[in-house]
Order: structure tokens, then sequence, then C-alpha cells
């Protein structure tokens, strides 16, 4: 079985258009291809109670928690607002993402 190729890459900038954190944008760190979610720096935090350590003498963890893919849309740069996203052969040969409304190019950015 082939994975499946979603369009959103770590490293870019989204915005999460359903659910209790619609409005909220950041970068997305991780994505787990196999369960198609991905975690957003900044949304859905979670607040985890442990016994506490040396380490940590409170007993609280705070770690943020994955959403549903496609509950997130790529942010434009040129434009600020959520759009589609499509794939074309770009000059040099390689595969590229794009958005269908400005045409613009998206840029990979990841650390």
């Amino acid at each position: 079985m082939t994975k499946p190729n979603f369009k959103v890459k770590r490293g870019d900038f989204v915005q999460v258009m359903v659910g209790r954190y619609k409005g909220k944008t950041g970068t997305v760190k991780k994505v787990f291809l196999d369960e198609a979610k991905v975690i957003v720096e900044g949304v859905n935090r979670v607040v985890r109670f442990m016994r506490p350590t040396q380490a940590c003498p409170e007993g609280k963890v705070s770690k943020t928690m994955p959403i549903h893919i496609s509950n997130v849309a790529l942010v434009d740069s040129s434009t600020d607002k959520p759009g589609k996203v499509e794939y074309k052969i770009g000059k040099n040969g390689k595969k590229e993402r794009f958005f269908k409304k400005s045409g613009n190019i998206i840029e990979r950015n990841f650390k």
C-alpha cells in the first residue's frame, strides 16, 4: 500500500479551519502520514498530570496533541488567507506546490 501524498508538509504555516481552535494559525512541527494527522505549534495544547519527580516537581506536563490533516489549510503569505494547493511540474523539472487562486509557489522553509 502506498502512502497518501498530503499537501501539508513540515514547516508550513497553516490555519485551523474547523473545531475548537478554528481561526488559530501556527507552524506544522510534525506530520504523521500513517494517521493523517499533524502537530501545529500552539494548537490543541493539553495538560497531563503525572507523579511529581525531580524533573517535574509540580506533576503537570503541557504538550501539543495532533489534529487531523483535513482540518488545516495552508496560508498564502501574499494574502494572509488560507487557500487550496495544487502540484505542477516547474521549469527545473521538479514537482512544485502552488496556490490555486494566486498562483504563488510555496517555498519549503523547515529547519
